[in-house]
């Protein structure tokens, strides 16, 4: 137990409507504790994104006390405590497993995933239950002590992401740990420590057996974190991100130069600048761009295959590829559909003949599809970076421009209109001289 005076946090950096939670909780002769990263991050000085509960009621006696309480979950069973948009999780304190032969409150898969486990416990328990030393810290509001059972403290000074109990049990019991320890280790500047990245490789497969809904969720978090591209390239070092990307990883190279991992480059870096300046993020452009040249491969191999013009080779493609993905991670259908009109406007801001460039700029994707053409521009040849230059310059320009625009577009037919050079004049060739014959 670390008394008040020996540790950094101050009751004014926990949110009103967590400390309302833990205060009823604690009137009411409960245990009552700030958990997880909240306490982590106030501890790193750094602001906490939400305020998670631990408490010895059980979610029934929580939903008793708190009329705007919702109870979620079967494997966890979990009570939110709902304040307009803000949320305060509660979770029951987790015991160790009950005996075998007893799967009305835990059950493990033959792996030794967990597929159930509402077994309930003691505080010291409930820290050996949980994943990484780090997030196993207690702020106690009935004293304001933290208790550290695991060694979380040493940690967190110590700059190390440690998962608890022997790391390849852990692994197994839930997957989607190796994807958070490295979330943590690039969010929070810090190293994962040597036994628990040891078996992170080897087991990066089990990821296929997690729900892909909630792989979704987490490659959100991994990817729109405002350190995307440095989660990507961790992930790709422990053999993780082909696992939510299958697709992606066929176009892995030893140098990482294809112009599929060039592109991941650019958007990540991309997201990241934008989630540094609070812009607006948008998954379907996300991964859309992720996914461009894993379709334009496939179209181009059905096309050569079936004889089918690329066009309707680009269609049948785009369908395939998407639904590939989804079986992956579960991307919602309101942004498949995004992601499809971005794709194809990328056929469309090709065609720019009459009034197509007119009705194209009206489109509401057609930002994000100029976006990824600008981003296919460095990547690719002449002809897009020509494209993207005059679509730049179109959609800046007043009307009287663009109609001139439109009608040198008419006069090529299509293409790009490129400067004339003046051919230098012809020389007259010279006569041979005439042999006299001696």
């Amino acid at each position: 137990m670390i008394p008040r005076e020996d540790h950094g946090i101050s009751r004014s950096d926990i949110s009103e409507n967590a400390l309302k939670v833990l205060y009823r909780l604690h009137k009411a002769g409960y245990q009552a504790y700030l958990v997880g990263g909240g306490v982590r991050d106030i501890l790193l000085d750094q602001q906490p994104k939400d305020f998670d509960v631990a408490t010895n009621a059980t979610p029934e006696e929580i939903k008793n006390l708190f009329r705007n309480c919702r109870l979620i979950g079967r494997r966890f069973r979990l009570a939110h405590i709902l304040f307009g948009r803000d949320v305060v999780e509660v979770a029951t304190l987790r015991g160790h497993h009950a005996e075998e032969g007893d799967n009305t409150t835990a059950a493990q898969s033959k792996q030794g995933m967990l597929l159930r486990d509402n077994v309930y416990g003691t505080i010291e328990e409930d820290a050996e239950r949980r994943d990484f030393t780090v997030n196993a810290l207690y702020y106690d509001i009935s004293d304001f002590s933290v208790r550290d059972f695991v060694g979380g403290m040493d940690d967190l000074e110590d700059r190390i992401i440690r998962l608890i109990g022997d790391p390849e049990t852990r692994y197994r019991e839930d997957p989607v740990r190796m994807l958070r320890a490295v979330r943590f280790a690039v969010k929070l500047e810090m190293d994962i420590e040597q036994d628990t990245a040891q078996p992170i490789e080897d087991l990066a497969h089990l990821l296929r057996d997690i729900p892909a809904a909630r792989l979704y969720e987490e490659s959100l978090k991994l990817l729109q974190s405002g350190q995307g591209l440095a989660t990507y390239r961790m992930l790709r070092d422990y053999g993780l991100f082909e696992q939510l990307f299958p697709l992606i990883g066929e176009h892995f190279t030893e140098d990482k130069s294809s112009q599929c991992e060039q592109m991941l480059e650019l958007v990540l870096d991309a997201t990241d600048k934008r989630m540094a300046n609070d812009q607006r993020i948008n998954p379907a452009f996300l991964f859309a761009a992720m996914l461009w040249y894993p379709l334009t491969t496939r179209a181009e191999e059905i096309a050569f295959n079936s004889g089918l013009s690329y066009y309707d080779a680009f269609m049948i493609s785009a369908n395939d590829i998407l639904d590939e993905q989804v079986r992956s991670t579960a991307i919602p259908r309101r942004f498949t559909a995004m992601i499809r009109d971005i794709w194809q406007n990328q056929m469309r801001l090709t065609r720019r003949t009459g009034k197509r460039a007119f009705k194209l700029l009206e489109q509401p994707k057609f930002r994000a599809s100029f976006d990824l053409l600008e981003m296919r521009a460095e990547l690719e040849g002449d002809d897009v970076k020509e494209l993207a230059s005059w679509w730049h310059v179109f959609q800046n320009a007043d009307r009287v421009k663009k109609q001139k625009m439109v009608q040198i577009v008419n006069q090529t037919g299509g293409a790009p209109a490129k400067k004339k050079r003046r051919r230098p004049p012809r020389k007259k060739p010279r006569k041979p001289a005439q042999r006299t014959e001696e």
